[in-house]
């Protein structure tokens, strides 16, 4: 027990004598230095950051409007399977109810995983 304190203890003043001289490095009020010539300037990373964020909504309209067209195509064959359905009886059921099922089935699952994000 005594020794796990005492680890512990030296654990929090080392972190405390890395972070003051870390900043005893750091000269305040004074801009960074950039010791990467290559590396962007600040402004092309906020450039940067906003098309990625226009990107990122451009995208999200998009997978939107294939939702809403997902499901009014999920709607239409729903309805058609339930006339199929219908007009089947208790003993026959049609190879073609079965394919309309099947596909339904499948564009459900991508309408799920579109609602999850994935593209």
């Amino acid at each position: 027990m005594r020794s796990l304190r005492f680890s512990c203890t030296l654990f929090i003043c080392l972190l405390v004598v890395f972070s003051v001289s870390v900043q005893s490095q750091l000269r305040p009020g004074a801009p960074p230095v950039r010791t990467d010539p290559a590396a962007p300037a600040p402004e092309a990373d906020e450039t940067q950051t906003r098309m990625a964020h226009d990107m990122a909504k451009k995208a999200n309209l998009a997978r939107e409007a294939a939702l809403k067209s997902d499901t009014e195509k999920l709607l239409k064959m729903s309805q058609e399977l339930k006339e199929y359905v219908d007009k089947s009886n208790e003993n026959v059921l049609s190879l073609e109810v079965l394919k309309k099922a099947e596909a339904i089935e499948k564009l459900a699952h991508s309408v799920k995983e579109k609602m999850r994000g994935a593209n």
